[in-house]
């Protein structure tokens, strides 16, 4: 997906439906080695979800309607630091898209999760987030200019790995320069 602009002549460059991969020398604990999609990006600020911190805790548990549609690991993950008390659904290719359906990664986006999933007609995949990860006017560019974030494309994929905890490395590696070495770099980097 190609970056856009909000308005012509503005600057501001889109990164929707992109990842953010977090540099190891971003050490803020809601972030640390962490691979963020993006849901949303415009000049007014960002919204994205964690896509690689699963829970203990069951779909089951929670939106018990979706068990049977989310991709595995079945479990709730931690979609950032924001509004944990809400749920967020993520779902690939809805048969019958909900009016409101906007996807910014191929027919991956975002639902909501009151919706009874059979509405759908059938889709791919889904994943269920508590709370997500936002950043307000300004924050999230200032954030990339001090290199806190790598900016890359994902596919539907990453989004519903069933290797969460292996995607922060697996999506490093497939960096076609120097970037791809912060994969091997130690978990603490006092210890190299």
């Amino acid at each position: 997906m190609t970056p856009t602009s909000a308005e012509p002549g503005d600057g501001f460059i889109s990164i929707a439906g992109r990842l953010l991969v977090a540099t190891p020398l971003l050490l803020e604990p809601n972030f640390y080695r962490t691979v963020i999609y993006v849901a949303e990006h415009s000049a007014d600020g960002a919204v994205g979800l964690v896509l690689n911190r699963p829970t203990q805790e069951p779909v089951s548990a929670h939106v018990a309607e979706w068990t049977k549609y989310v991709t595995d690991p079945p479990v709730i993950y931690v979609g950032g630091p924001v509004a944990n008390e809400i749920a967020i659904g993520m779902v690939a290719a809805p048969a019958i898209p909900p009016p409101d359906w906007s996807p910014t990664l191929g027919a991956v986006g975002l639902i909501d999760v009151a919706l009874p999933p059979e509405s759908l007609g059938g889709l791919e995949a889904a994943r269920v987030f508590s709370g997500y990860s936002g950043w307000e006017t300004g924050q999230l560019e200032q954030e990339l200019a001090t290199g806190s974030w790598i900016v890359t494309s994902g596919s539907a994929g990453d989004v519903f790995s069933e290797e969460p905890e292996e995607l922060w490395g697996a999506v490093l590696r497939r960096q076609h320069d120097a970037r791809s070495l912060y994969a091997s770099f130690p978990a603490d980097l006092r210890s190299n």
